[in-house]
C-alpha cells in the first residue's frame, strides 16, 4: 500500500476488531499514524488495588495497548520484546487517562517506542518504554 496514513488505519483496524482485552478496558484509539498512536480510557471502580488507586497493570496495559498498536502501523506483524514502566504519580477511580506512544528511534527489524500515560489533569501517571521486533510477515489487510 503507498498511503502510510490509510496503512496504519486499517492495520490498527484490524488489530482492534480481534483485541478482546483492548476492548474489554474500555480503551479507545483516539488518533493513530505511522509509529504513532493516542488511546484513551476511564479508570472504573473495579479497576483498584487493596490501596483503592488503580492497579499498576491497568495503567501499563493502556500504554501496552498504545505501544502495540504505534509499532504494528507500518504493516509488518511486530511485537514486544522487551518493555517496563514507571508510576510517578497515583490514578484514581474516575480517572480519564491518555496514552501517547511514539517510536523514538528504529533500525530494520527493532523499533524503541516510549508511552507517556496522563491523567485528565495532565498529570504524567506513567512512563512506558518498549522494544518492538518487527518480523517479515505483513498485516493481513481486509
Amino acid at each position: 500500500m503507498n498511503d502510510p496514513q490509510r496503512l496504519a488505519e486499517q492495520v490498527v483496524a484490524g488489530m482492534l476488531a480481534k483485541d478482546e482485552f483492548t476492548r474489554w478496558l474500555g480503551i479507545e484509539v483516539v488518533e493513530i499514524a505511522p509509529a504513532w498512536c493516542v488511546c484513551r480510557m476511564t479508570v472504573r471502580p473495579e479497576m483498584v488495588n487493596g490501596f483503592g488507586v488503580a492497579h499498576g497493570g491497568i495503567v501499563f496495559s493502556l500504554a501496552d495497548s498504545a505501544f502495540a498498536f504505534a509499532c504494528n502501523t507500518q504493516g509488518k506483524i511486530t511485537m514486544s520484546i522487551e518493555n517496563g514502566i514507571t508510576y510517578p504519580a497515583a490514578v484514581q477511580v474516575g480517572d480519564v487517562l491518555t496514552a501517547v506512544a511514539v517510536e523514538e528511534t528504529a533500525s530494520r527489524r527493532l523499533g524503541y517506542f516510549r508511552v507517556v500515560v496522563s491523567n485528565h489533569q495532565s498529570e504524567t501517571v506513567g512512563l512506558f518504554h518498549g522494544t518492538a521486533y518487527r518480523t517479515s510477515q505483513e498485516h493481513p489487510l481486509p
